[in-house]
């Protein structure tokens, strides 16, 4: 039976993250997923690191928009009808931590979080020799209508106070730094201080290759089967039985498949979205990602062509896929931004896992000694992976966090 000091469920962005945190502060760990890394939810997002964000997506609140959503007309937002009644206390607890008040709390009691996001990549990037993928160009946010690009004041006016830096363009402005767009929308964002990843699969393979530089290694294995050893905790790997004195569960969507036997019940649900790859027309690009905020989806430059990522759908997490928005979304992406042929024969789906309040948990486990839990990062797992990483190796390691964990408890939900 082998014996190390820490156990990291789960090898996305966020796991890794941890796991290489860990190891630079002297642990012995072992990285243990189904899949190798990345290959899960990390793979399928956008590829923006959002050091930007101040408010959580909101809950779509005028009779028009939820009229569309209803009668599955918006391309933001989708839902499987026989799923609602499961997830309907959540979408209302949801809703109301959306309201300008939530809005206003999840800014203050997230930044320190977001300010260090691409400090923290940066930092990996240069240690695991991956700078390669990463665009610090910002990214665009584009409003069709004067009514919608109103509704950001109140995020302007915060983000001018915190210097966060944008810039407030019209179309023939916002056409000078991606030519490629077309005309069609009224104004957009430039925010300056976001970056983005060209890859995010292999940003997350270099730092697991980072890991396995430092003496870590990386294993398959069962998460469903850790339980508690003599010693602290014990999983079944592809090798036999993986014994650690610590563990952490950072296995996003899967997270509640291991902490459910152990009588850990907190209130996450899960946001699907898909992606679908395709080439660019003829020999045009983009600098940057680009969201097309009233209907919901990215256009992001990656290696591989122009990745357009959808809002989210309310379904159970391994439901059949059901890509329905991509039939309202693609008509109107064509018109912004000339697509060639798909690259791929059909969309990807992942899993988001989010909270109520939009916010990750990273904290012990209630009563579960030496077992900690990193997961819930909803619409930001790619942004937050490394500062996550680094919050709860200090945690771990007795160190002292660069920021107050106690936002990310999960005594909060009691």
């Amino acid at each position: 039976m082998a014996k190390t000091d820490a156990i990291v469920l789960g090898a996305g962005i966020v796991g890794t993250s941890i796991a290489l945190h860990l190891i630079k502060r002297g642990l012995a760990v072992a990285l243990v997923d189904r899949r190798g890394p990345g290959e899960a939810t990390s793979y399928g997002n956008a590829g923006v690191i959002e050091g930007n964000t101040l408010f959580p997506h909101a809950f779509p609140s005028d009779f028009t928009s939820l009229l569309r959503i209803a009668l599955k007309q918006a391309p933001e937002a989708n839902y499987h009808l026989s799923f609602l009644p499961q997830v309907a206390p959540w979408l209302w607890a949801y809703r109301q931590n959306t309201q300008l008040d939530g809005r206003l709390k999840f800014a203050k009691l997230m930044r320190p979080l977001f300010a260090r996001a691409l400090a923290e990549h940066e930092a990996l990037m240069a240690e695991s020799k991956s700078e390669r993928y990463l665009r610090k160009t910002g990214w665009l946010k584009i409003y069709r209508t004067e009514a919608a690009f109103a509704e950001t004041e109140r995020e302007r006016e915060l983000a001018t106070q915190l210097n966060l830096p944008f810039r407030v363009l019209d179309s023939t402005a916002t056409r000078a730094i991606e030519p490629a767009l077309a005309d069609g929308f009224h104004r957009a964002i430039h925010w300056e201080g976001a970056a983005s990843v060209s890859n995010p699969l292999s940003v997350t393979q270099s730092y697991a290759a980072r890991f396995a530089e430092l003496g870590g290694f990386f294993i398959n294995g069962n998460a469903r089967t850790l339980r508690r050893s003599a010693d602290g905790w014990r999983v079944n790997t592809s090798a036999g039985e993986l014994d650690a004195r610590a563990a952490v569960v950072a296995l996003g969507p899967w997270t509640p498949d291991v902490l459910g036997p152990l009588g850990i019940k907190l209130p996450l649900a899960v946001k699907r979205g898909y992606h679908w790859q395709f080439q660019p027309r003829g020999n045009t690009s983009l600098n940057r990602p680009v969201v097309d905020v009233e209907n919901g989806y990215c256009v992001a430059p990656m290696e591989q062509g122009l990745r357009i990522t959808t809002g989210a759908e309310f379904a159970r997490r391994d439901a059949l896929p059901t890509p329905h928005q991509f039939n309202l979304l693609l008509p109107v992406a064509n018109k912004l931004f000339p697509l060639g042929q798909p690259l791929e024969l059909s969309p990807w789906l992942g899993s988001r896992p989010c909270f109520a309040d939009s916010r990750p948990v990273i904290d012990r486990a209630p009563g579960q000694p030496d077992l900690w839990l990193a997961y819930g990062h909803a619409h930001w797992g790619l942004t937050l992976g490394p500062a996550t990483g680094r919050l709860i190796a200090e945690m771990m390691t007795n160190a002292n966090p660069f920021c107050d964990p106690k936002p990310y408890s999960a005594e909060r939900f009691n």
